[in-house]
């Protein structure tokens, strides 16, 4: 170690339980362990609600509102804002990069709840012209970049019709509400474009399943495409994206479709630090557990969410797919289980839903479909109902409601801080006299 080093700091976990992860599932247990308490490891002080993104991304929720700090959901909870870098099971302590330095926390139980990322795949530019839909960062650059491609389709009426092209990759929950919110806000403002009225956006959702939603077992993804196509936007499953150019995609049966706008949405991996914690990973890099969420051979370490691939006793056969509905439900029942109960994880979902725009919606509740407005307010209220904090859910209730009086808001919200630049010239007094 260097001198200049700071020195290593030192601490012991709340109440002996650690969790790596402030996202829905780990911030949901803390929370339910109640004053026992716990430690979280988070780079941020905030947990995102990923169901609300793509109203974020459209206009229809204020973006702070889908944040919710994590001090005033967890009060009970300490909290370390970092990146977990190392791991000694033996020791029983992890190594954590924070901004003042490393901290090495000693614990007696390990909970791994580092959630996922987007799935990149070598596609030929990908990376360089389509944008990726997982943070709010991402929404608001969605907004944005969708807001200009209808000004240049303002300012260029020749090229309007690539302009206005958005094609989304990825007919996961995603996907399928970031199209349909992007295609509302595209709506909304063209009512005050009177240049571009005689020009119709295209709307296209690529899928390389079978049928959207595939990740949810029953008719979901069925009704959402009927909903999705009679509003005019292309659904096409089967289908991979083969390249990726400026202002274009090139697809596996051979299409070629002008876009403006491209929206990577096809799927989430685990967060790459969970391969290097040295626990049992499965095919596809999630943490394998038991049906208490106990990780194999690991006595002393748990994880739940996006990262793991949990058993569901509901579900034989089957691991749970990776929803805040299903994190919300691991995170109650392990609770449980670090309190001593033996019991195991059985959850059966009483329902699936997908917002599709402004008052349209389609939900399976049971055996029975709602679609339209009713389904759009059974998903609404059920993401509202799952807000940790009243302040925040009546502060997203309120949005709601607001945008369906006066439409999406087709204001740009400018990211990133502006540069310190040279010092003013002070104006010389002698010549500004002469």
């Amino acid at each position: 170690m260097n001198d200049l080093d700071p020195p290593v700091l030192h601490r012991t976990a709340r109440n002996g339980t650690l969790v790596l992860g402030g996202g829905f599932g780990g911030a949901s247990l803390a929370r339910l362990l109640g004053r026992a308490g716990a430690t979280i490891v988070n780079p941020t002080g905030s947990m995102l609600y990923t169901p609300l993104l793509p109203e974020v991304a459209a206009g229809g929720i204020e973006p702070r509102h889908a944040v919710v700090p994590l001090r005033r959901t967890c009060p009970h909870a300490e909290l370390v804002r970092g990146e977990v870098i190392g791991l000694d099971p033996l020791a029983r302590k992890a190594t954590i990069a924070t901004g003042v330095g490393r901290v090495e926390i000693a614990y007696e139980r390990l909970v791994v709840a580092l959630g996922a990322t987007a799935r990149m795949l070598p596609v030929p530019g990908l990376a360089e012209h389509a944008l990726t839909f997982k943070s709010v960062g991402d929404a608001i650059g969605l907004r944005n970049h969708a807001l200009t491609q209808l000004e240049h389709a303002d300012l260029d009426p020749a090229d309007a019709e690539r302009h206005l092209s958005f094609v989304v990759i990825g007919g996961g929950y995603a996907g399928v509400e970031a199209l349909a919110e992007v295609r509302q806000l595209v709506d909304d403002t063209l009512r005050h474009q009177p240049r571009l009225r005689d020009v119709t956006p295209r709307f296209v959702l690529v899928e390389a399943g079978p049928r959207i939603l595939g990740e949810v077992p029953g008719r979901l993804g069925e009704h959402a495409t009927d909903r999705l196509r009679r509003e005019g936007i292309d659904v096409l499953t089967g289908t991979t994206l083969a390249e990726v150019g400026d202002g274009w995609v090139a697809l596996s049966d051979g299409q070629r479709l002008t876009a403006g706008t491209v929206v990577w949405a096809a799927g989430i991996v685990p967060a790459p630090m969970v391969a290097r914690l040295g626990l049992p990973l499965d095919e596809r890099g999630r943490v394998r557990v038991d049906e208490r969420m106990q990780v194999l051979g690991r006595p002393d370490i748990w994880a739940l969410g996006d990262c793991a691939a949990v058993p569901n006793a509901a579900t034989p056969g089957r691991v749970d797919p990776p929803t805040c509905q299903h994190a919300l439900r691991q995170a109650r029942r392990l609770a449980k289980v670090l309190r001593g109960s033996p019991k195991p994880y059985r959850y059966r979902s009483i329902g699936q839903g997908a917002t599709l725009g402004r008052l349209k919606g389609v939900a399976l509740l049971g055996r029975f479909t709602v679609r339209g407005v009713f389904g759009a307010v059974v998903v609404r209220w059920y993401h509202v109902a799952q807000v940790p904090l009243a302040s925040r859910a009546i502060r997203i209730a309120a949005d709601s409601l607001l945008s369906l009086v006066f439409r999406r808001d087709g204001a740009e919200l400018p990211v990133g801080i502006t540069p310190v630049g040279p010092p003013a010239r002070t104006p010389d007094r002698t010549s500004a006299a002469a």
